[in-house]
């Protein structure tokens, strides 16, 4: 991948703006759910960078490698819990909404799992996922996990 522009150089307010917002929503639900959220999308979006990245802190945050080799496949795996399937149904309602994804269904799946505000913050997660998956794809990004870390 070959990196286009580097968008803290070109937009430094709007990337750090846009950076804390991302850090805030992420400490919004507990660290293993957020995690496999951004793992998921990137994952349904084709996004590298994330992929790689997030796969990374979710085994520094403690996650199985057995639950992060099977995310593609959770409906099937057994090791998710109900909260988590619920998240991941969202998640990819959301992230597949220009593809007619029954998100009334996966939106109804929520509610017995998360209050309304985690609802609203685990909203505000995917779509913080989905832009970084855009923002990666789009300017071609790579950004090495502990390069990230420390730069947050």
């Amino acid at each position: 991948m070959t990196a286009k522009l580097d968008p803290y150089a070109a937009a430094p307010a709007l990337m750090k703006s846009w950076m804390g917002t991302a850090i805030a929503v992420a400490a919004s639900l507990e660290s293993s759910l957020i995690e496999l959220v951004k793992i998921r999308a990137s994952q349904i979006n084709g996004c590298a960078n994330c992929i790689n990245m997030h796969t990374v802190e979710a085994r520094a945050k403690g996650e199985t490698e057995q639950r992060i080799y099977l995310l593609s496949a959770w409906r099937d795996a057994p090791c998710y819990t109900d909260r988590e399937r619920a998240a991941l149904g969202w998640t990819e309602a959301l992230t597949r909404l220009s593809e007619g994804a029954d998100h009334e269904a996966a939106y109804a799946a929520l509610t017995p799992w998360f209050s309304e505000e985690e609802r609203v913050n685990l909203t505000l997660m995917i779509n913080i996922i989905n832009g970084w998956n855009r923002l990666a794809v789009g300017f071609g990004l790579w950004t090495e996990p502990a390069r990230a870390r420390a730069a947050a």
